[in-house]
Order: structure tokens, then C-alpha cells, then sequence
């Protein structure tokens, strides 16, 4: 049983603001960022966050402004370019091919947007995908997150919880980035810290 993290782990970087670029434009994502920032400060300066800490209001903030009213036709399109434009870690993809050959279930476990990320693994043999789901109404994207947002401790709880549900298992591994998937690394027998150089 092998867990792996996705954006900084399987991949080179995040995958989100170049998931929001395909969709709206670079300059367009930029500016969303940086105003997100600026009310997510605010935000917090008034105790009203949206999100679990402060990277969790900007995630929010940036997404309600940015995918709200999206086809997700569009948002589909836009993972099909942006599954052409990732920069793969190759010893971790290596490792996940590993972990299959020897029978073991792989999942991948990140708080990137269930929106995008089956077109991204769909060359890989993931046996079942955490990510971070988002509401949509009559087809379209309303830029809600319905399931919390897949990072830190809830990632970690979503992780327990389907050990729990499927295990168990005699040795499970996990690979993340320092320090957000500390919490998830901590179920694991064979944690293992990726730092992309």
C-alpha cells in the first residue's frame, strides 16, 4: 500500500495556478493570486478566514473568483493541455511504477482539484484518487470546495480513514513534501520526505 502526494512530490511544482492559467491566462491568474492574498490578509486580520488556515482562504478565495461559472467542458479542456505541459519527478514516478509491478494499491493523495487530476494520472496505474472536490451545478463550476480542502490534517484524516475502511495492510509507504504532508506521513510504516531539487 503506497501513498504519494502530487504537487512537489510526483511533479515539479503546483499544479493549480497552471490548471486556473489554461483556464483564464497567465496574467489573469497572476492578478487573482496576488488580490487573493490581499483578502485572505484581511480576512484573517478580522477572524473571518474561509479556509482551515490562511494558505486555505487564499485557495478558496482564488478559486471562487477564478473557476466560478466555468463549463466544465472548459475545465476538462484545459486538463487535457495542461497533462501536456507538466514536469514529471522522475524518480518518483519510478517509484510509483515500483510499488505496482510488486502488486501493491498506489494512491495518490493531494489537495490539487478532482476537476483536473484524472486527465493528469491517467497514464499512471493509481489504483484510487484523494484530491480536493469541487461543487458544480448544470454543468458548470460554481468554485465551491464540496469535500474540504485535501491538504495537511484533512488529507491526513481522508488517508486514515481509508486504511481503516480497506486495510489492513502488513507494510504501508508514503511519500510527501516538508512540512505539509508531515501529517500524512505519520500513518505510514515507510514515510519518505521529497525534496525536489
Amino acid at each position: 500500500m503506497a501513498f504519494f502526494d502530487f504537487d512537489g512530490t510526483l511533479i515539479r511544482g503546483d499544479s493549480l495556478p497552471l490548471f486556473i492559467a489554461e483556464v483564464i491566462g497567465r496574467h489573469r491568474t497572476r492578478l487573482a493570486f496576488a488580490d487573493a492574498l490581499r483578502s485572505a490578509t484581511h480576512r484573517h486580520l478580522r477572524g473571518r478566514p474561509l479556509g482551515a488556515d490562511f494558505r486555505g482562504t487564499v485557495k478558496a478565495i482564488v478559486l471562487k473568483r477564478t473557476l466560478r461559472g466555468v463549463p466544465l467542458a472548459v475545465a476538462e479542456a484545459a486538463a487535457e493541455r495542461l497533462a501536456q505541459r507538466l514536469r514529471w519527478h522522475g524518480p518518483m514516478v519510478e517509484a510509483l511504477h515500483a510499488h505496482r509491478d510488486a502488486g501493491r494499491t498506489v494512491v495518490v493523495a493531494t489537495g490539487a482539484l478532482n476537476v483536473y487530476m484524472p486527465a493528469l494520472l491517467r497514464h499512471l496505474p493509481v489504483d484510487h484518487l484523494m484530491a480536493t472536490e469541487m461543487e458544480v451545478a448544470d454543468g458548470h463550476l460554481t468554485g465551491r470546495i464540496v469535500s474540504g480542502n485535501c491538504v495537511r490534517g484533512h488529507k491526513a484524516d481522508r488517508v486514515q480513514a481509508w486504511l481503516a475502511q480497506h486495510g489492513p495492510f502488513p507494510r504501508t509507504w508514503g511519500y510527501g513534501n516538508h512540512p505539509s504532508d508531515r501529517p500524512m506521513l505519520a500513518l505510514l510504516d515507510e514515510p519518505a520526505v521529497i525534496r525536489i531539487r
